[in-house]
């Protein structure tokens, strides 16, 4: 298996609205993709900001180059997504997963 991590931060006004984009839009997308196993958001609050962290997980590498094409490391953010955001990595991290524990 193999996890994809990206990062995206917006205002805390906005954080409602990024996740309603996520659960209305970007879950829906992926769920389409060969190879799609689920998805993570995870938030951290700061003071002026709020960051998200997307995991997904995914098959394989092919099934990761299905939705990201052939430059992996490449962030996917659509302009729906990009406008709800005070700004995003333009890059993604991948990992493949060792070991898993209940």
């Amino acid at each position: 298996m193999v996890l994809r991590l990206w990062r995206g931060r917006t205002t805390p006004a906005h954080a409602p609205d990024y996740i309603d984009y996520f659960h209305r839009t970007v879950i829906p997308e992926l769920r389409e993709i060969e190879g799609f196993l689920g998805t993570s958001l995870l938030r951290e609050r700061h003071a002026d900001l709020v960051e998200f962290l997307v995991v997904t997980r995914w098959a394989s590498l092919d099934a990761v180059r299905a939705f990201a094409g052939d430059h992996l490391e490449a962030a996917v953010v659509h302009p729906a997504a990009a406008a709800l955001l005070v700004d995003y990595d333009p890059t993604v991290r991948h990992y493949e997963l060792v070991e898993e524990s209940p």
